[in-house]
């Protein structure tokens, strides 16, 4: 907050709070909402396995490449302003989305959404921050964190329901009236405030996003255009070539969008490289389960969406366990532990899956990767924020939710490229086919970063036997006020 603001009123306190928690709310739901309506999406617009993915992944990735230029450019312009300017976008996008005549122009507003939800999403934590004082900031931050939780949980659910009882268009449409009550409250009920100083890296943005679009254009086009295509070729190769720019540019540059040299600690690297691991085996088997469940398993989207909520609603129950267990042991068992669990549910559903699989068989996969979901939300925010100084946290937070939804758009291009090579949407054997192989290259990814999770350092074991937190780490010794970056939030929740 700029510290010659004045204290925020009560009323302005308790507006910022609705307004941010009911736009996080849109913007976390419209990550999942889709999933159960693809189906349904391609028997009235068309298209192919390519398109389908491309009407998730265009929100993810626009969402993943700008959510931190987003917040900088609250930071220097005005957050309420940008939060505005985000929500018209969303919301004007929303109804493009609804109105697509066919399945080019739904894949280009969902991109459009994505750029609204990025602008938007990362300034809901730091109005929240600048609106509540010190002494309530946990309850507002608790209020905001389960209200996007549960838009993670009842995705599929909510989705489901809206294609089944109305049309697929209605989960579209349900963004519009919010999104026109809450523009008028965000304008004249929250307060304005900046980050004196803040810069744009407009070259590491433009760097970041060519170089994942590029490899995610490759990965969803390899099968159907052929792997050594030259456009397949030259968008995998360029999108490497331009990733590696962008390293080097977070190493050399003198105020990068996101400093390499954080990764540099154990923990920083280690919990990050387990939530794009993470998200992406989960995000590319939602992807395709939920087409599973209706396509094959010949469930209604409602019917759908409630059989996936023992995975997608389970951290609603067991993750403030699993923050208390992370307080007590250290994040690092807790986070290796869920992992180790979501990889063990999705092999278990693997071995299971065949066309006319009971739903009880699928059960115990589903709890379990649940299981293994919740316990890894909590402590990981937990371990990211402890591995930074204060005045990086808000660095630190943009980039593990941007890493995690570029696991995302991953997960779907390679999981769904995987089931292209092995199978198809010709009968429910050939979708089994595709389907069993790409959750099992799903269960190793999420392996891979339960061993990930396993970099991040012990917790230390004084006398009394209880873990010392890892918490922030103290300024460097001889560091002027203000040399790091400016935060930007307290931790963001998981928001899918």
């Amino acid at each position: 907050m700029n510290p010659k603001q004045r204290p925020v009123p009560r009323a302005t306190a308790l507006w910022t709070v609705v307004v941010t928690s009911v736009a996080g709310f849109m913007a976390a739901l419209d990550n999942l909402v889709v999933t159960t309506a693809l189906p349904s999406i391609r028997a009235d617009l068309g298209g192919t396995l390519e398109d389908l993915e491309w009407t998730v992944n265009a929100y993810t990735l626009t969402f993943a490449v700008l959510l931190m230029l987003g917040a900088a450019l609250g930071d220097r312009f005005g957050r309420r302003r940008l939060f505005v300017v985000g929500l018209t976008v969303f919301t004007g996008a929303s109804a493009a989305a609804a109105l697509a005549p066919g399945i080019g122009a739904l894949v280009a507003a969902r991109a459009v959404q994505g750029v609204g939800a990025a602008i938007m999403m990362p300034l809901t934590l730091t109005l929240l921050t600048a609106a509540v004082p010190a002494a309530r900031r946990g309850a507002a931050l608790g209020v905001f964190g389960a209200i996007t939780g549960l838009a993670v949980a009842s995705g599929p659910l909510v989705g489901g329901s809206l294609t089944e009882h109305l049309s697929w268009q209605w989960i579209f449409w349900l963004n519009v009236p919010v999104g026109a009550v809450l523009l008028p409250l965000a304008r004249f009920r929250l307060g304005e405030s900046r980050a004196p100083g803040a810069r744009l890296d407009v070259p590491g943005t433009l760097l970041v996003s060519g170089g994942l679009f590029g490899i995610v254009y490759g990965l969803v086009n390899g099968e159907g255009h052929g792997w050594t295509s030259p456009r397949v070729l030259l968008a995998l190769v360029g999108g490497a070539a331009l990733l590696a720019a962008f390293v080097r540019h977070g190493t050399v540059a003198r105020a990068p969008m996101l400093p390499m040299r954080l990764f540099r600690d154990r923990a920083f690297l280690g919990i990050n490289a387990a939530s794009l691991l993470m998200f992406l085996g989960m995000f590319g088997s939602i992807f395709l389960l939920s087409q599973f469940l209706q396509t094959v398993a010949g469930y209604s989207p409602t019917e759908a969406g409630l059989r996936m909520l023992p995975w997608t609603g389970m951290p609603l129950l067991v993750a403030p366990f699993a923050g208390i267990l992370s307080d007590r042991i250290g994040g690092r068992p807790v986070v290796a532990a869920g992992l180790a669990l979501q990889a063990a549910g999705l092999g278990l559903y693997a071995l299971v899956l065949e066309p006319g699989v009971s739903y009880p068989a699928q059960l115990p996969g589903l709890i379990l990767g649940g299981l293994g979901m919740a316990l890894f939300f909590a402590p990981a925010a937990s371990v990211v924020m402890g591995s930074v100084r204060p005045a990086e946290q808000g660095i630190a937070s943009g980039a593990n939710n941007a890493l995690r939804e570029v696991g995302g758009a991953l997960g779907i291009a390679v999981l769904g490229a995987v089931f292209a090579a092995r199978g198809g949407y010709e009968s429910g054997q050939a979708f089994t086919d595709g389907t069993v192989p790409a959750l099992w290259i799903g269960a190793a990814v999420v392996a891979l970063a339960a061993a990930a999770a396993l970099m991040i350092p012990s917790a230390r074991m004084p006398r009394g036997g209880r873990p010392v937190a890892t918490g922030p780490k103290p300024p460097e010794p001889g560091a002027a006020a203000g040399a790091a970056a400016p935060a930007r939030g307290e931790p963001a929740p998981a928001a899918g």
